[in-house]
């Protein structure tokens, strides 16, 4: 009878525990070992990853590795954290992912701005050793302030408005002040869930966790369980995929926006009015374009191109003087002359330029003389008329002088 009794004050005793908890603010979740429906081990996670992506977050994991804690324990809450870290959008512009280590000491393991894929992160906290001895969850949620939500360490400014959430994973009762340092941190936009293992305080839990309560706290019997949380949690940070294909109507990028949605374009393309379609951009607007002579439109970008007789140089911008004279650029048949950007024509000595400016033909020796030229010869040959007509005058005299010379001559013999 006194078995019956003793039996009957505990069940009592259990069911009145709850109501005599103090300052309960809300009911945690409690997870008990359920058995696995046979072929679930993976289709519900894997339908529940394929229909959203986590909303962006700043996520702080702090994890309580006090002596309480047993090796073999603190293994499970490895693979926790490798759960969790699987179900996360991962990224430097999504989910940036830091882990905190706490005992008597704090010891930030890897920050937010170190690790941004997953399988980094998770090789990190397959190193992560315990601390043993003490449980200072209040200076934990401290060093996470002051230390680790900081733009230095990877946190993102406030005009990102990106949450920032932490989550604390304890089976104990803390040693040090928490209530005063957790408002603090939540005054501060700190968003904290707190989960409780086995003999974990849960009025502590109450204590430093965000409302609603039946939201924030969460409590398992053992650590061989806890990985089942991961579902839990994926469901409270999941957000519907404002860019799956369906739900928005950007004409070429959409970028996801805090829950909702903002259009962009490619390279080369400018959005227009309506803020969804886009259009091509003049490239070759001014100060859009880096060509030195001309710039070809080429269906949202742009080549460049030169002026006639110039060529394109090996950096696809700059020009440079074409030599026009170069073989193969000219049609003159003789001599080429380059004529600033241009050329012209001319013959070899004997040759004379046709009218086609191009060819050449041997130059044919001529009566015809220019009008210069002309008066020029009748001058000489006037000159050498003159000087015939007095050479010839001088002759008659030389004649008539020999004639009389020789008949005097010949008047003397007879003598």
């Amino acid at each position: 009878m006194r078995r019956a009794h003793g039996i009957l004050g505990c069940c009592l005793a259990l069911l009145l525990l709850p109501q005599l908890l103090p300052a309960a603010r809300g009911s945690p979740h409690r997870l008990r070992r359920q058995p696995r429906p046979p072929g679930s081990r993976s289709g519900g996670l894997a339908a529940a990853d394929a229909a959203c992506k986590n909303r962006p977050l700043d996520l702080v994991f702090i994890v309580d590795s006090s002596r309480s804690v047993r090796p073999e324990e603190f293994e499970k809450v490895k693979i926790f954290l490798s759960k969790m870290i699987d179900t996360l959008d991962v990224g430097e512009r999504t989910t940036r992912v830091a882990v905190m280590n706490y005992a008597s000491t704090v010891k930030i393991e890897f920050p937010l701005r170190t690790y941004f894929d997953k399988a980094s992160m998770k090789e990190a906290v397959s190193h992560i050793e315990p601390l043993s001895a003490g449980t200072m969850t209040g200076l934990a949620i401290q060093t996470a302030m002051d230390e680790v939500f900081t733009e230095e360490m990877g946190t993102r400014s406030a005009t990102f408005n990106i949450p920032k959430v932490v989550i604390v994973v304890t089976d104990g009762r803390p040693q040090d002040q928490v209530q005063d340092v957790a408002e603090k941190a939540r005054t501060a936009g700190i968003e904290i869930y707190a989960i409780g293992v086995d003999r974990a305080d849960m009025q502590s839990l109450r204590i430093m966790a965000s409302e609603p309560l039946d939201k924030h706290v969460f409590y398992v019997e053992t650590y061989g369980v806890i990985e089942k949380l991961t579902s839990q949690f994926r469901d409270t940070f999941c957000a519907v995929d404002t860019c799956a294909p369906g739900r928005h109507d950007c004409d070429q990028i959409c970028m996801r926006n805090n829950g909702s949605y903002v259009c962009d374009c490619y390279e080369g393309y400018t959005l227009n009015s309506d803020k969804k379609t886009c259009s091509p951009m003049d490239m070759c607007a001014p100060g859009r374009h880096d060509c030195a002579q001309v710039c070809l439109h080429n269906d949202g970008s742009y080549s460049c191109d030169c002026y006639e007789g110039y060529t394109l140089n090996a950096d696809k911008k700059t020009c440079s003087a074409v030599d026009m004279c170069e073989p193969g650029r000219h049609d003159c048949e003789q001599v080429c002359v380059r004529d600033d950007l241009s050329y012209t024509c001319d013959c070899y000595q004997g040759y004379t330029l046709n009218t086609d400016k191009k060819t050449c033909s041997r130059a044919i020796t001529s009566s015809l003389v220019t009008t210069e030229e002309s008066c020029k010869c009748e001058a000489i040959a006037a000159l050498q008329d003159s000087i015939t007509s007095h050479l010839e005058a001088l002759s008659t005299k030389l004649d008539e002088v020999s004639e009389k010379l020789e008949a005097y001559q010949g008047r003397e013999q007879v003598v």
